[in-house]
């Protein structure tokens, strides 16, 4: 058995099949865990669902911005942009299925590997969150989009506020707030308030924040946390941290990290992708 770590795909499926095929990837024997971003930008998101969805239970996936943002455009809560390419999926005959499919799909996922945690989201954790306080709050949002009031949630999910997190705060602002931080968060103030704009790596930053994993007293300090998001950090490994988006859409390679039997070991196994976009700020 295997556990696989990949990061944003994006549509890519000619990459993500040259990915599982160097890995030796079997669903009988191995778990793949998908950080989020499966779709848009790429030449072929459908693919890339209908064979995430083929693996079962061998593969695990979590929700990244566009992810949602593919369900804003199919329920009608927002337009698709220009870069989009979303388009071959939503005409699809089982679109619909696809689309039921994403829904159960996850905002954060935890194991436990030889004593060691290891968090799994699709772009970052606020500073003051415990893994568990991740995972429940994680849980708030999964349980909207499974549940009947998924078109008012993704009506109100579009968003840069509130920017900081408190635990006071109530619905749409809630689930926005918690929805900016696991899939869009990339920087943020040592309390916590959230920043959008910069889209580059992580030095300099803009002035007066940091990213988010390099918060002192982060309280998942103590935890492996793996993420995707962010292709211009691109790959980045320390002991409290997997950084896995290596701009596969962009021209760069499709990454997929193998978990030993500890979180200290570590193998990175990559392929080169097409370049689908043109090298640009990556959302």
């Amino acid at each position: 058995m295997a556990l696989y770590l990949i990061g944003d795909i994006q549509g890519c499926d000619a990459a993500l099949q040259k990915l599982l095929d160097k890995i030796g990837f079997s669903p009988s024997r191995d778990t793949i865990v998908l950080l989020g971003d499966l779709v848009n930008r790429g030449p072929d998101s459908a693919a890339v669902l209908r064979r995430v969805q083929g693996y079962g239970a061998s593969a695990l996936s979590l929700l990244g911005n566009h992810d949602l943002h593919l369900l804003g455009v199919a329920h009608g809560a927002r337009k698709s942009s220009r870069k989009d390419t979303l388009a071959g999926l939503l005409e699809a005959p089982d679109s619909e299925a696809m689309l039921e499919w994403v829904r159960q799909q996850h905002m954060a996922l935890h194991m436990q590997i030889d004593g060691g945690d290891l968090l799994m989201v699709h772009a970052g954790v606020l500073p003051q969150w415990t893994v568990g306080d991740t995972l429940a709050l994680a849980s708030e949002v999964e349980s909207v989009l499974r549940g009947p009031a998924l078109g008012e949630f993704l009506l109100g999910m579009y968003g840069n506020e509130p920017a900081q997190w408190s635990d006071a705060l109530t619905g749409s602002a809630r689930l926005r707030t918690i929805v900016n931080a696991l899939t869009r968060l990339r920087f943020c103030t040592a309390e916590g308030v959230m920043e959008f704009e910069s889209k580059d790596g992580m030095l300099p930053g803009p002035e007066g924040f940091v990213p988010w994993f390099d918060v002192p007293g982060r309280k998942t300090a103590n935890a492996t946390i793996a993420f995707g998001h962010w292709s211009t950090l691109g790959w980045l490994s320390r002991p409290d941290l997997l950084s896995t988006d290596t701009g596969c859409v962009w021209g760069g390679c499709l990454s997929a990290v193998r978990i030993g039997a500890t979180l200290d070991e570590r193998e990175l196994i990559q392929v080169k992708c097409e370049q689908s976009q043109e090298p640009g700020k990556p959302d």
